[in-house]
């Protein structure tokens, strides 16, 4: 009889140490972000910037028209859906999210900056490798450098309303070559973000927004979004677009629970 008060306990105290690994994981986040306009693009002519064979390669075709790249600055997809806009929980700092935070990675690819938009942490780094090369370009001495690379230029901004200075401006020139520097931001307890473009090419951009905790997401194409095991109770919420603008919400986050949250962007 002893043994099986010996076995019972020994279970109890396993259930005992188990259960905070699942009791206290927080809870989910879902909603979907909207936009009250329409779309919204820029045009820039292929001929006005450097490898004008090369970039109208680009394998994504909503980009190319003709002679004309387009730089779709706001795109709202069915229902409302806002495309590429971030959602993040803004009031928790994360310390050890933070310093193990190993940087945002971009790539230049068909001249064009993939991810649109992101996160940044805080001095931490921001790396941006070239993946182009123009066999078309002879170079201006009939070199053909273009088989070494295409020359790309990341230039970084933090901008803040209509405000914005240079973080860094770096080239790009060979295809491999890359870059990494920490994200230097002054006024990101203000409300700034981070702007990526090509000096060489306009219409080669990003936009990241800084956070500090691992609970943010990018939208999907539908507009929704889900942030798992984000801290239970109440949480302030931010819906973020770099051209439609940003709109926050507080939610209740129930434990091992889910909490809804839904954004109408307004048009400005």
């Amino acid at each position: 009889m002893r043994k099986a008060v010996v076995v019972i306990f020994a279970l109890a105290v396993v259930a005992f140490l188990a259960a905070p690994l699942t009791s206290f994981a927080g809870g989910t986040v879902t909603g979907k972000v909207t936009y009250s306009g329409k779309s919204e693009e820029k045009e820039f002519l292929f001929s006005k910037f450097p490898n004008p064979k090369f970039c109208p390669k680009n394998p994504n075709k909503d980009l190319v028209k003709g002679e004309k790249r387009i730089l779709p600055t706001i795109e709202v997809g069915k229902d409302g859906a806002l495309k590429h806009a971030v959602v993040a929980v803004t009031d928790v700092e994360d310390k050890a999210f933070v310093d193990g935070y190993k940087g945002t990675d971009v790539v230049a690819e068909f001249c064009e900056f993939l991810p649109f938009t992101g996160v940044v942490v805080k001095q931490k780094n921001f790396h941006v490798e070239n993946h182009d090369a123009d066999p078309d370009d002879p170079g201006p001495k009939g070199d053909f450098p273009g088989k070494k690379g295409v020359l790309h230029n990341p230039h970084t901004f933090e901008v803040l309303g209509p405000s914005s200075s240079t973080v860094f401006n770096i080239a790009l020139a060979e295809k491999g070559s890359k870059l990494d520097k920490p994200v230097v931001l002054r006024k990101d307890k203000q409300g700034s973000f981070l702007r990526l473009q090509c000096d060489q090419h306009e219409f080669m951009q990003g936009f990241f927004l800084p956070v500090q905790n691992p609970h943010y997401t990018v939208v999907k194409d539908d507009g929704s979004f889900e942030i798992k095991d984000v801290p239970a109770g109440k949480h302030k919420l931010v819906a973020w677009h770099p051209f439609a603008g940003k709109i926050e919400a507080e939610v209740d986050v129930p434990e091992g629970g889910t909490a809804q949250a839904k954004f109408e962007v307004k048009k400005k």
